[in-house]
C-alpha cells in the first residue's frame, strides 16, 4: 500500500502519541535551551567590562533589552520542565503537550528577537547605530523567514 502525504501511519495508542510528541519536543528544547542560558550568562558579564561605561544611554538600553529578552527566552524553553514535574503521574499528557508547544513557540519567537538585538548592539557598538539596527532587521526577517514563513509554507503544501 502507498504512503499518502501527511498520513500518520504509526500504529500507537493516544498516549503514546503523547509519549512521542513529548519525548521530540524535549529533544528540539535542549538543542536551543543551552546556548539561549550561555547567551544570558555572557551578557551578565558585559557590564564588569571597562567599556562599559562609555556606552550612551541607547547602547545600554539596547544591552538591557538584550538581557531581558535573553532571560525571557531561558524562561520561555525551560517552563516545559516544570510544567512536566507539577503534572507528572497526573495522566494530562495532552495538555502538556499542548502547554509545552506553545512555550517552545514563543521561546524560539523571543530567542529570534534576542539574537537580532544582540547582533544590532553589536554592531552599534563596532559601526554605529545605522549599522545595528539594519543588522537587526536583517537578521529579524532572516529568522522570520527560515523560522515561520518556510514551515508555515510547507506546511500549507501538504
Amino acid at each position: 500500500m502507498d504512503r499518502i502525504e501527511g498520513e500518520d501511519t504509526r500504529d500507537e495508542s493516544v498516549d503514546e502519541r503523547m509519549d512521542r510528541n513529548f519525548v521530540e519536543l524535549l529533544q528540539e528544547l535542549r538543542v536551543v535551551q543551552t546556548g539561549t542560558q550561555i547567551l544570558a550568562a555572557f551578557l551578565l558579564t558585559l557590564p564588569f567590562q571597562a567599556r562599559f561605561s562609555d556606552l550612551d544611554d541607547y547602547t545600554v538600553g539596547l544591552f538591557l533589552t538584550c538581557v531581558g529578552l535573553a532571560f525571557l527566552t531561558t524562561i520561555l524553553l525551560v517552563a516545559p520542565v516544570s510544567v512536566h514535574r507539577v503534572l507528572f503521574r497526573r495522566h494530562r499528557k495532552a495538555e502538556l503537550v499542548a502547554i509545552s508547544h506553545t512555550f517552545a513557540r514563543a521561546g524560539l519567537m523571543t530567542l529570534g528577537l534576542t539574537m537580532a538585538a544582540v547582533l544590532c548592539l553589536v554592531f552599534t557598538v563596532v559601526l554605529g547605530r545605522p549599522a545595528g539596527l539594519i543588522a537587526a532587521g536583517t537578521t529579524a526577517l532572516l529568522f522570520g523567514l527560515t523560522w515561520w514563513v518556510l514551515p508555515l509554507w510547507l506546511r500549507s503544501r501538504a
